[in-house]
């Protein structure tokens, strides 16, 4: 039996559906220091604005496909054209300004692997290289945005990014395992 549907002892939130289990127990909060991941959850957390995070999961695949499989380099080259036809794809949020930002995004995020070497070591600055251990003892101890999200969120807006404000960015780093937010007594808490 998979390790997701055998393991009782979890973040609640996770609890929902099988789908919240999986990325929970494979990806959430697990340290992260791939740039094309960075890239893909940047793109999913800004689409996520305003909707539940179910709702951009189960259309995963879908902007995998509608983003040249997240190739940073692919997505800022994306034309007008190439764009709008995405305004018309079902599989995806037909936000405009939501479709739009993705090559923007992109176009700054190639700016930064330039300046930086990387995504990831521009990103892991604002954590001091390591991850913070929220150490919570329940979900309502989370919080929705801290200083670090608060800078990082400021820091990316400058650069000319969208879909970057400091709850989303906070989503992010919770994602991507800059933040350790499972609770103390979920299994995943201590397996990083």
């Amino acid at each position: 039996m998979a390790k997701s549907t055998t393991i009782q002892n979890r973040c609640s939130w996770a609890n929902g559906s099988e789908m919240y289990q999986k990325y929970h127990d494979e990806e959430w909060g697990v340290p992260l220091h791939d740039d094309k991941k960075h890239f893909e959850m940047l793109i999913l957390e800004g689409a996520q604005a305003g909707l539940s995070w179910s709702t951009i999961l189960s259309r995963r695949d879908a902007y995998r496909k509608a983003f040249k499989n997240f190739d940073a380099k692919k997505v800022a080259d994306m034309t007008d054209k190439e764009l709008e036809k995405q305004l018309q794809n079902p599989g995806i949020i037909r936000n405009r300004l939501k479709v739009y930002a993705t090559r923007k995004n992109a176009v700054t995020f190639l700016q930064i692997q330039k300046e930086f070497g990387s995504f990831d070591k521009y990103i892991w600055q604002f954590v001091d290289g390591k991850p913070i251990d929220g150490k919570r003892k329940s979900m309502q101890d989370i919080p929705t945005s801290t200083a670090q999200s608060d800078a990082l969120s400021n820091d990316l807006k400058k650069r000319g990014m969208s879909f970057v404000g400091t709850t989303i960015i906070y989503a992010h780093m919770q994602a991507t395992g800059l933040v350790n937010d499972h609770v103390m007594d979920c299994w995943r808490y201590n397996s990083n």
